[in-house]
This record gives structure tokens, sequence and C-alpha cells, in this order.
């Protein structure tokens, strides 16, 4: 498993966390359970096995509701 760390875009409503919260759970390979979109820090904090997704994917669909993905930093859990 592997932890990400993804720096997003603003966010300006708590509509759009849980956009990307959904998004984000919708991705196989995503620990559903550790999914943690935070509103202040515009930040997404999740696992995930790389076995069968990857950080790239993730990003994916993030980015295909129209939000910025500005960094991501991921580590072994």
């Amino acid at each position: 498993m592997k932890k990400a760390t993804i720096q997003l875009e603003t966010f300006t409503c708590p509509s759009c966390m849980q956009k990307i919260d959904n998004a984000v759970k919708s991705v196989e390979g995503v620990d559903k359970e550790s999914v943690n979109v935070m509103f202040n820090s515009s930040k997404a904090k999740l696992n995930f096995d790389e076995e069968k997704t990857s950080i790239e994917k993730i990003e994916n669909a993030i980015t295909a509701l129209g939000y910025e993905v500005k960094k991501s930093l991921v580590k072994d859990l």
C-alpha cells in the first residue's frame, strides 16, 4: 500500500470537497476508509494499492471534475 497526499487548488465550497471525496473513492484500489479531503488546506489524503491503481489514475479522477491538482506526494505505508 502507498499513502498519498494530493495538494489541490483552493476549495471554494464544501460541495467541491464532497465531489472530490466521491471521485477518489470510486477509483478501484483506493482504500475508501482512508480517504480524507480537507477543506481548509485543500488537500486529499488517502491510501491506495499500487498493484490496482496509480497516483495518475487518482489525479485523473480529480481533474476530470475540473479541479486542478497542484502536486502529489506518495510514500510507502
